[in-house]
């Protein structure tokens, strides 16, 4: 099963975990089959519409989904994902 990495901020969600194997074959999978497990979390991933938010920038490896297939990234039973929010500040 793939494994998700979170960050600090959204651990409280996850029970302290840092990292949850999620199922799928996708990062669409993933991503749902973690908020499926953890649904307090939808609301600071997702917009109303169901999509990530746009501060959600989630890794395979080295490279941002979005550089790659973005949601339909597939992905293998012993890949990594790792959920990286934006930072902004000025």
């Amino acid at each position: 099963m793939p494994t998700l990495k979170m960050p600090s901020p959204l651990r409280s969600y996850l029970n302290g975990q840092t990292e949850v194997m999620v199922s799928g074959t996708t990062v669409e999978q993933a991503m749902q089959s973690l908020m499926t497990q953890f649904p307090s979390l939808r609301p600071h991933l997702t917009n109303s519409a169901g999509q990530l938010r746009p501060f959600v920038n989630l890794f395979l490896g080295e490279d941002n989904i979005k550089d790659l297939k973005g949601l339909d990234t597939p992905l293998g039973p012993d890949d990594v994902l790792r959920l990286v929010p934006s930072v902004a500040g000025g």
